[in-house]
C-alpha cells in the first residue's frame, strides 16, 4: 500500500472561462482502491480524462509507473498499464464478448489465426477476477451489468495494472453494484490500483480505501474512509451541511392519468398494466431494470401507442397518442436517459430548454424562432435549478450528466404541469442535486400536480411517494399505502410473488 504507482501533479484544465481542473495534486498506490468525489461539474470527469489521455491539460503531468505519460495519447495510457470503463459503454452489441475485447489489440489478419491464444487469455482472465462470462455470447443479448464486465476484461485484456471506472454503478441494480465491488476488492488484493468515481456515498464507505473530494475543480479534503461517515462526505462535497426534504401528508385531488389492462408490445412489452394517479400525490413505480420501466416511461410520455386496454388522461381516453399531444395536456416528462431522449447534445442550452414547446407564442411566432425569449427561459432555468457549466448559448453536452437533468428538470417545472412522470430522475446525480430534485418534485406535488415516479433507487420511493406498485417483468402489482411498505414485501412485489404479499 505504500508503493505509489501514479501521480497526478498540479493538474489544470480551462475550457474556455471555464476552470475544470485547478491545480489538482494527488497519488494512487500499488493495491489500493480510490474514491474520486464531487458533486456535479466537480471536474472529476474531466481529470480521469486528462489521466487516461482524451484531454491534454494545460498545466501539470502525469507520471505512471516512474514515467511521465505524453498528454493527450490515449495510447500512451494504454501502453503504461492504465485502463478505463467508461459510464456509457463502448461496445459493439452484434459482436461477440470475445470480438470486442479483443477488437483493436491486433491486426484483424493476425487475429484470425490466433482466436485461441486470445480465448485461452480471456479465459484465464476472467478465472482470477472472478469475472464469469460466455467468450461466444452476443453482447447485445446481455444484462447491463455483464456488459460492464465485458468493459472491465477489455481493459485487463490489455494488462491494466490501474483501473478507472466513472460512475460504475449509474446504471446496475443494487445487487449488480453489490457484485462489482465484491470482484473490484479481489481485483485490489490481487494488486491492481482501481479509481473510481462515485456520487453514491454508502457505496464509495463500503468499498474505497481512501476518498479524495474535488469542488469547484479543487482538491478540497482527503480521508481515509474508516475516519469519516456519511454526513461529513456531503458537507465536504457541497460545501453546506445537506438534508434531504420530507414528505408532508395531504389529501389528493382529482383522477388525471388512469390505465386499465394496458398492454404495449415491443422489445420490452407491458402485459395488463393497471393504476390510477391523481393530482396532488406522488405514485412510485419501483422494479429491478430491464422490466418494462422504459416502454412505461414511452407509454406515459406519448411515444408508444396501447395495443389493448384503456388509458385516460384528464378524463379523456387516449387513442392517438403523441408527445406534442401529451405536452399540450400538461404532461411533463423527465426521461430516463438524458443523451438519447431527454437532449440533442450539438443544441446549445437555450435550444434544448424550448425543445418540446417551441409553438408556444413566447418562443415562435410566424415560423420563426423567438430567440430573445428562448434565451430568458434558459436563463431562468440556469439560475433557478443551479445548472453549472454554461450559458444559454454553450453546448449542452459540454455539461455533466447531473446539470443536463438540472436543465431537463427545470424546462418541466417552470411550466406549472398538470402531471409529472419522472424516469429515474436522480441517476448520477450528488447528494446536494438529489436534495434539489426531491424538493422540487415535491413542490410539484404541493401544487397540484400528479406525479408518477418511476425509480430503481429504493430509498427515492420510500422517501417521495404516496403509494407504490412494482413491475415486475412488464407487469404491475397492485398499489400499497407507503406506510406500508416494508423491505420484505416489496421485495416479494419486485420478484413479482404478489400472491404471497400477506
Amino acid at each position: 500500500m505504500n508503493d505509489i504507482v501514479l501521480s497526478l501533479e498540479g493538474i489544470t484544465k480551462r475550457f474556455g472561462s471555464l476552470i475544470a481542473n485547478d491545480d489538482v495534486t494527488l497519488n494512487l498506490r500499488r493495491g489500493e482502491l480510490l474514491a474520486l468525489l464531487g458533486e456535479n461539474g466537480a471536474g472529476k470527469t474531466t481529470l480521469m480524462n486528462i489521466l487516461f489521455g482524451h484531454y491534454a491539460a494545460d498545466a501539470g503531468r502525469v507520471v505512471a509507473f516512474g514515467r511521465e505519460l505524453q498528454p493527450g495519447r490515449p495510447r500512451a495510457a494504454i501502453d503504461a498499464g492504465i485502463g478505463m470503463v467508461h459510464q456509457h459503454f463502448a461496445l459493439a452489441a452484434n459482436l461477440t464478448v470475445l470480438e470486442n475485447i479483443v477488437a483493436g489489440t491486433e491486426s484483424i489478419g493476425r487475429l484470425r489465426g490466433d482466436w485461441r491464444r486470445a480465448r485461452v487469455k480471456l479465459t484465464e482472465i476472467a478465472r482470477r477476477f472472478g469475472l464469469a462470462i460466455d467468450p461466444d455470447a452476443r453482447v447485445g443479448d446481455l444484462s447491463v451489468g455483464e456488459r460492464q464486465r465485458v468493459e472491465i476484461l477489455k481493459a485487463l485484456y490489455r494488462d491494466a495494472r490501474i483501473l478507472i471506472l466513472d460512475e460504475p454503478t449509474a446504471v446496475l441494480t443494487p445487487q449488480e453494484a453489490e457484485k462489482l465491488f465484491d470482484t473490484l476488492r479481489v481485483m485490489a488484493a490481487k494488486g491492481l490500483s482501481l479509481i473510481f468515481i462515485s456520487h453514491k456515498l454508502h457505496e464509495i464507505l463500503a468499498a474505497a480505501d481512501r476518498i479524495v473530494v474535488l469542488r469547484g475543480g479543487k482538491v478540497t479534503a482527503e480521508r481515509i474512509t474508516a475516519n469519516t461517515n456519511k454526513n461529513e462526505l456531503a458537507e465536504l462535497m457541497v460545501g453546506r451541511p445537506v438534508t434531504r426534504p420530507a414528505r408532508e401528508a395531504q389529501q389528493p385531488g382529482a383522477l388525471v392519468m388512469r390505465a386499465e389492462n394496458v398492454c404495449v408490445a415491443g422489445f420490452r412489452p407491458l402485459s395488463d398494466i393497471s393504476f390510477e394517479l391523481r393530482a396532488g400525490e406522488t405514485l412510485g413505480i419501483i422494479g429491478v431494470s430491464g422490466n418494462g420501466q422504459s416502454t412505461l416511461g414511452r407509454l406515459l410520455g406519448g411515444l408508444v401507442k396501447p395495443t389493448a386496454g384503456s388509458f385516460e388522461l384528464l378524463g379523456a381516453t387516449v387513442t392517438e397518442p403523441t408527445p406534442a399531444s401529451f405536452v399540450a395536456c400538461g404532461v411533463a416528462r423527465i426521461p430516463e436517459d438524458r443523451n438519447v431522449d431527454g437532449t440533442v447534445s450539438d443544441m446549445t442550452l437555450w435550444e434544448n430548454s424550448v425543445l418540446e414547446r417551441i409553438g408556444e407564442r413566447r418562443f415562435s411566432a410566424f415560423g420563426l424562432v423567438r430567440r430573445s425569449g428562448a434565451r430568458a427561459f434558459a436563463k431562468t432555468i440556469i439560475e433557478r435549478f443551479d445548472v453549472r457549466g454554461g450559458v444559454p448559448d454553450t453546448p449542452i453536452r459540454l455539461l455533466s450528466g447531473g446539470n443536463m437533468q438540472k436543465l431537463i428538470l427545470g424546462r418541466n417545472l417552470l411550466t406549472s404541469p398538470r402531471i409529472l412522470v419522472a424516469a429515474q430522475p436522480t441517476r448520477g446525480l450528488d447528494e446536494g442535486a438529489v436534495a434539489a430534485v426531491h424538493a422540487e418534485i415535491l413542490a410539484a406535488r404541493r401544487a397540484g400536480a400528479g406525479v408518477l415516479l418511476i425509480s430503481e433507487d429504493l430509498d427515492e420511493i420510500l422517501q417521495l411517494a404516496d403509494r407504490v406498485q412494482a413491475i415486475a417483468n412488464g407487469r404491475l402489482s397492485p398499489s400499497i399505502p407507503i406506510e406500508d411498505a416494508e423491505p420484505r414485501r416489496l421485495g416479494l412485489m419486485m420478484a413479482g410473488a404478489w400472491s404471497e404479499m400477506a
